[in-house]
C-alpha cells in the first residue's frame, strides 16, 4: 500500500516540478498586490546566477542547487562589455550563449528574470559597461547622451534577437524583465528611465512587465549573500515596478 502512495507522491513532484518547463504559451502579470502566473497568484523566489563567472558545463549544476534551495526562478544580468567587446562586435556563443542558460533553465522547471542593463553593477567591471564607451572624451553615461543611447538601443536589440522569444507569453520561461540597474541610488532621470524602457520594448520584450528599482512600488524584498560567484543572492517578490503601461 504505502508503494502506490510513494509512486503518487513522484508522479505529482514530477509534474509541479516541470510545470514551467512546458512550451505553451502563457501569462505572466501584475495582480493586486501579487504577482500573477496563468492567473493565478504567484510568489517570486529568485535566486540570481552570474553565467560568465561559471563555465558553461557547471550552469546547469547551479540551477539545481537554486533549484534545491527552493527558488523557482533564476535572474539573468546581461553583461554589455562581455557580449560586445569591440564596438559594435557582438558574441552570443559559447559562454557567453544567453538563450542556451535560459532554455536549460526551462529544462529543469525554472522561470527567468532578465535584466539587461545596460547598467548591471554585479561587481563587474564598469558595471558592465563597455570600455570603448569611454573613447569619446565627452561622453556621459547613464543619461541621455546621444552617442551613449545609440550604442545602448543597438545592444538591446542584440539581446532582443537572443531572449525575445523566450517570453513566457511565446512559450519561453522569461517572466519580467528589469529596466536599468538600482538607478535609484545613482539617479532620479526619469526620462532617461522611460528611454530605456521604451528601448527594451522595440527590442521586443513585449510580452511579460518591467520592474526597476527607480520609484518602485516592492513590498516585499528579502535579499541576502549566499555564496559569492555561485549564488549571488535571493529576493522574494511579491509587487512589481510602476514602469508598465
Amino acid at each position: 500500500m504505502k508503494k502506490p502512495l510513494l509512486y503518487l507522491l513522484i508522479l505529482v513532484v514530477a509534474v509541479l516540478g516541470s510545470s514551467c518547463s512546458q512550451s505553451s504559451e502563457g501569462t505572466f502579470e501584475v495582480g493586486k498586490n501579487t504577482f500573477l502566473l496563468n492567473g493565478e497568484p504567484f510568489v517570486v523566489k529568485a535566486a540570481e546566477i552570474h553565467y560568465p563567472r561559471i563555465p558553461k558545463e557547471y550552469w546547469e549544476h547551479r540551477i539545481k542547487m537554486c533549484k534545491a534551495l527552493g527558488m523557482n526562478t533564476i535572474c539573468l544580468y546581461v553583461f554589455w562589455n562581455f557580449h560586445e567587446p569591440e564596438e559594435g562586435r557582438y558574441d552570443f556563443a559559447g559562454q557567453k550563449d544567453i538563450a542556451a542558460f535560459c532554455r536549460l533553465a526551462q529544462e529543469n522547471g525554472m522561470y527567468v528574470i532578465v535584466r539587461p542593463g545596460p547598467y548591471v553593477c554585479a561587481e563587474w567591471e564598469m558595471g558592465g559597461l563597455p570600455w570603448w564607451l569611454l573613447k569619446k572624451k565627452d561622453i556621459k553615461l547613464r543619461e541621455q547622451d546621444p552617442y551613449y543611447m545609440e550604442r545602448v538601443k543597438l545592444f538591446l536589440n542584440e539581446v532582443g534577437k537572443q531572449l525575445a522569444d523566450l517570453q513566457i507569453s511565446k512559450g519561453g520561461n522569461i517572466i519580467m524583465v528589469q529596466v536599468e540597474n538600482e538607478y535609484g541610488a545613482f539617479g532620479i532621470d526619469k526620462p532617461y528611465i522611460s528611454e530605456i524602457r521604451d528601448m527594451v520594448k522595440q527590442a521586443g520584450f513585449t510580452g511579460v512587465p518591467y520592474s526597476s528599482v527607480t520609484g518602485t512600488r516592492i513590498l516585499r524584498i528579502m535579499h541576502w549573500m549566499i555564496c559569492s560567484g555561485l549564488l549571488i543572492s535571493v529576493r522574494v517578490l511579491t509587487s512589481t515596478s510602476n514602469l508598465n503601461g
